[in-house]
């Protein structure tokens, strides 16, 4: 449905999740501008399930696991993206007048690809820090075992650590939860 609008080169916010809601592939809105999301390799959906399963099965209430189709929409950049995972605490808060787009993520993973890894690290990490609610933010690698971690200690500042072994456990600073890299690169094929 949004191929047929690629002519136009400005979208309101409302115009894409109208164009949104009837397509059968995922966009991306960055400030008016609509991009095609590609889709992901058999590691990435591994490592993505692999993550956001545990963390499902693991979090109780206050949490809430979200994945891949879940829009999330970031007001003072004026993005809407789809994290590959996301978990609230609390009650969600959605976009006013929407039902599907939430804007109040605690954590959020990405998988990264070679096309979004630049993308994931910077502008997007840039524009999910300026989400009130965000303290966490985790990638990992679907190429070799490598996960970094990024959590807010305070204000303006981030701690970072990174994990390369699949020995060793991702510990979530703001949330209660645990996971060893062996765990979350389960059934990974590397080339």
């Amino acid at each position: 449905m949004i191929a047929q609008a690629d002519k136009k080169e400005y979208y309101t916010l409302d115009e894409y999740l109208e164009l949104e809601v009837n397509s059968q592939d995922r966009h991306e809105y960055i400030d008016g501008e609509i991009l095609l999301m590609t889709g992901g390799t058999p590691n990435h959906n591994r490592i993505a399930l692999n993550f956001s399963g545990a963390l499902n099965s693991a979090l109780k209430q206050p949490y809430e696991t979200f994945v891949a189709d879940q829009k999330l929409w970031i007001p003072k950049k004026r993005i809407n993206t789809y994290p590959d995972v996301m978990v609230v605490e609390g009650e969600l808060q959605l976009l006013e007048g929407r039902r599907d787009t939430i804007t109040n993520p605690l954590m959020i993973a990405e998988v990264l690809s070679e096309s979004t890894r630049s993308y994931d690290k910077d502008e997007k990490f840039v524009a999910y820090r300026t989400i009130p609610s965000f303290k966490e933010y985790i990638l990992i690698n679907q190429y070799t075992i490598h996960v970094e971690q990024y959590h807010k200690t305070d204000g303006k500042s981030w701690m970072f650590t990174e994990y390369d072994d699949l020995n060793e456990t991702l510990s979530l600073k703001s949330i209660p939860f645990q996971i060893t890299l062996a765990d979350i690169y389960n059934r990974v094929r590397f080339e």
